[in-house]
């Protein structure tokens, strides 16, 4: 009984702790690949012999390093591919394979994309030490919102509805404190979705601000550059081709391919010596790549592309350039679509190019946008490395530090 007591007046004296600083509460959302995924199987087949049909009960398959090696990677695409059906416009898990997101509201999930916390899964990590440092707590100040990144907001509808119970929890919780979203990658895309459907009222009462890091507000190469080769996710043990049969068979893929808005319709994007494909013949492109349920995904998925109205909330919008980034892919004279594109450089962060990184700034001169914008161009920050950079901590505790 006395230990429940302590623990009792612990959670009492830290959440009066918290409440007496003052700070805006908040929320963290990641981007593509930035929370845990948990798998439990019942399959009647398998696509190797090593490959499990059965587990007792849920395991984390994202995250998990053990299953990201040769062979055994087969049955991880194979478990975390999706099916897409043009019928529903729908996606479903692998047959026999149930996919679930753990650790709703906890900022553990999308601090650490391995539980055991190797340092190749570190995600939120450094800004939530920081954001502790502050005097920000666990569970109570600082929050997370972890969601199946696989997919796009057409799929995701339950998510928005959970995250906005999840603000107004939090801004109860932390004496009617107003919250910051602070987001990451396509998280600053889901973030600004979500903001899409409320109320500006509502917005007014529980959004203090958006702190953004690393947005393709208008989408990016490197989606395009995955449908046609892959992406390695910057290990040599592994094959982007291999990685590319799951990766394919994500919404949110076709969701972050490069907006119209961006991408001048003149502009050629992949180029071979057949044809020069542009924005505008990306029906063509997939249907050359044999892929085309990209297509399907991108008709869907092209309504959350094409509204670009602001946000209704103050907004901070940082951003890396100065580093390496593809913009177009250059195929040999002979080769149609098929073995490794040059990937031309331009501009951004090594992941998302400047154009649409910095997209953000178009907000300031528009009348219908009377929120406060601050842009914060970082020369050099890389993608996933701005988490981690200590320009971005210093801004977080700054303006964080403002009521």
């Amino acid at each position: 009984m006395l230990n429940y007591k302590c623990s009792f007046f612990i959670v009492v004296a830290l959440l009066v702790a918290q409440n007496t600083l003052g700070l805006s509460p908040v929320i963290l959302i990641p981007g593509d690949g930035g929370s845990q995924l948990e798998a439990k199987l019942n399959k009647t087949n398998v696509v190797h012999y090593i490959c499990g049909k059965t587990s007792d009960d849920y395991y984390n398959i994202w995250l998990n390093l053990e299953l990201l090696v040769p062979l055994v990677i087969d049955c991880w695409v194979d478990n975390l591919r999706l099916e897409y059906d043009n019928v529903t416009r729908t996606t479903s898990n692998s047959p026999g394979v149930d996919i679930r997101v753990p650790g709703w509201g906890n900022p553990e999930p999308v601090e650490w994309l391995d539980p055991s916390h190797a340092s190749t899964g570190a995600y939120f990590n450094t800004i939530g030490d920081s954001l502790v440092k502050m005097g920000y707590v666990r569970n109570v100040s600082l929050r997370g919102a972890p969601y199946d990144f696989r997919k796009a907001p057409n799929e995701n509808g339950e998510f928005f509805v959970k995250l906005k119970t999840l603000v107004e929890e939090t801004y109860i919780m932390n004496n009617k404190s107003a919250v910051t979203l602070l987001v990451h990658s396509m998280g600053g895309s889901m973030g600004l979705h979500f903001l899409r459907l409320q109320t500006q009222a509502w917005k007014d009462q529980y959004i203090r601000r958006m702190i953004s890091l690393s947005t393709p507000w208008g989408g990016a190469m490197k989606a395009l550059k995955v449908f046609a080769i892959g992406d390695d996710l910057g290990s040599r043990m592994l094959s982007e081709s291999t990685l590319r049969a799951e990766q394919v068979t994500c919404p949110s893929l076709a969701w972050l391919l490069p907006s119209p808005y961006f991408w001048k319709p003149s502009e050629v994007l992949v180029q071979t010596d057949k044809f020069n494909y542009t924005i505008n013949d990306l029906q063509k492109l997939f249907t050359d790549m044999e892929v085309p349920n990209a297509w399907e995904m991108r008709k869907d998925t092209e309504k959350f592309s094409r509204d670009f109205s602001a946000p209704g909330v103050e907004l901070h919008c940082l951003y890396g350039y100065n580093v390496s980034t593809v913009e177009k892919l250059v195929y040999k004279p002979g080769a149609w679509l098929d073995g490794r594109p040059t990937l031309v450089p331009g501009d951004g962060d090594g992941t998302v190019n400047l154009r649409s990184l910095s997209a953000c700034e178009r907000w300031k001169t528009w009348r219908t946008n009377s929120r406060p914008l601050h842009a914060v161009p970082l020369p050099g920050a890389e993608h996933l490395q701005i988490l981690h950079d200590q320009r971005v901590l210093a801004y977080l505790a700054t303006v964080l530090a403002q009521p």
